[in-house]
């Protein structure tokens, strides 16, 4: 079974997220000035200056290392899909690459002061309970001139700490439609980073898999689009299984650092 290390995670109770807030009440236009920011300029140096902090922090307190990021194409449109348990994923999964990744946050974020780092470092709003279709022409947008962008197939996080049992078919609509390279990632560890309040910081493993593409499609089928979706999930799947292991043989085998990493792609 797919799930997280055995005995470890279940004598450690995951602390309680805040309650999720699944409508944004604010109109589409609120959120026009961001997607036009993300669509016509690149992220400028806020996003070297979040990266730097982000990654030292995770680094020192997670002891973050990643398996195989050499297998992200250093050029071209791509999509990095990993599964979601927190809040620093977004971090984790950059952070063993050169390349810039933008990626879609709930559009509840957006407020001040934060909504200016978030616009200035490349991230773009989704509105949450609505089917917001600006997120994807935003995203496509970035892709189209040869960019990164990260889309977790499950969605929101899990307030579980377990993989979904099924991922949502958006991952498969952008993949299908872009026709962009998806590299799947898993994330193995990081649902114990928000117990960090109770001074625990677990080891997170950040775990690439092998590029894949699909044949792109203006209007592909909502069947077509779960399919898709059901592939890379499965490729997930694969990747967390291979790490999920009490004596992390895999880790300490192939896991490098965020700066070994980074000089060996330089």
């Amino acid at each position: 079974m797919v799930g997280t290390r055995g005995p470890e995670s279940r004598e450690q109770k995951l602390a309680s997220m805040k309650e999720q807030v699944y409508k944004d009440p604010r109109p589409a236009e609120h959120f026009e000035r961001f997607h036009k920011r993300a669509r016509t300029r690149k992220p400028d140096w806020v996003y070297g200056v979040v990266r730097f902090l982000t990654t030292a922090y995770g680094m020192v307190a997670f002891r973050a290392r990643g398996i195989h990021p050499e297998r992200i194409p250093r050029e071209g449109p791509l999509i990095l899909a990993p599964n979601h348990f927190s809040f620093m994923d977004h971090f984790f999964v950059g952070m063993f690459t050169r390349r810039q990744v933008q990626f879609m946050a709930k559009s509840q974020l957006f407020k001040r002061p934060m909504q200016w780092v978030y616009t200035h470092g490349g991230v773009f709003p989704v509105r949450r309970g609505h089917d917001d279709q600006e997120a994807f022409v935003t995203a496509e947008s970035i892709l189209a001139r040869g960019g990164c962008v990260v889309m977790y197939c499950e969605g929101g996080r899990s307030r579980t700490g377990e993989l979904a049992e099924r991922p949502r078919r958006g991952i498969g609509k952008l993949a299908l439609r872009s026709g962009a390279t998806v590299v799947p990632v898993a994330i193995y560890g990081s649902q114990r980073v928000r117990n960090w309040k109770r001074l625990r910081f677990p080891q997170v493993t950040v775990h690439y898999g092998e590029p894949i593409t699909f044949e792109r499609q203006q209007d592909p089928s909502r069947d077509r689009q779960q399919e898709v979706a059901d592939r890379i999930f499965g490729e997930i799947k694969e990747l967390y299984a291979a790490v999920d292991d009490p004596e992390a043989k895999l880790r300490k085998k192939a896991g490098r650092g965020a700066v070994r990493s980074l000089m060996r792609e330089a």
